[in-house]
């Protein structure tokens, strides 16, 4: 291993510790802020139906979005996935996006402590904006990220 992959793992490997010691996420709190938020989410009348569609197994639906945002927050490197892909075929719009912020947003700080939550939502709403506008790419669009009501929770 050269001294500079060295010095890259051992700077990940802090950046992880701070998340951890200043948030406490650990792969527990990912699986009960995931259970928690796709509960109300198949309950929602906008974005509920896309699920029923869409996902056949609910576990291990679970499982590949707790490895997702462990790799998200943790940089676990634990998901292996193309969610531009997954989310491309579905017809979401803008409303989807914001109803699914929402929810996030609501779960998010209802589940986890307040450092946590904060950094689940600043992460949820730079995915949104990302998948979003990808999704109007493949289209042919030319979009920004649109402006999120979800936003003013955050920072209010």
């Amino acid at each position: 291993m050269s001294a500079t992959r060295e010095d890259g793992e051992a700077r990940r490997n802090l950046l992880i510790a701070d998340i951890v010691e200043r948030t406490s996420i650990d792969e527990a709190m990912l699986d009960r802020l995931v259970r928690s938020f796709y509960a109300r989410a198949q309950q929602d009348p906008l974005i509920g139906p896309i699920f029923a569609r869409h996902v056949v197994d609910w576990e291990d639906h679970y499982a590949r979005l707790s490895a997702f945002w462990s790799s998200v927050v943790l940089m676990s490197g634990r998901y292996h996935g193309q969610p531009m892909a997954k989310h491309l075929p579905l017809g979401l719009e803008t409303a989807h996006f914001n109803r699914w912020l929402e929810l996030w947003v609501e779960t998010a700080q209802e589940v986890c402590p307040p450092a946590a939550a904060a950094l689940f939502i600043d992460r949820a709403h730079r995915i949104a904006d990302s998948l979003e506008m990808g999704i109007a790419t493949a289209r042919g669009e030319i979009k920004s990220p649109p402006p999120r009501p979800t936003r003013a929770l955050v920072q209010g």
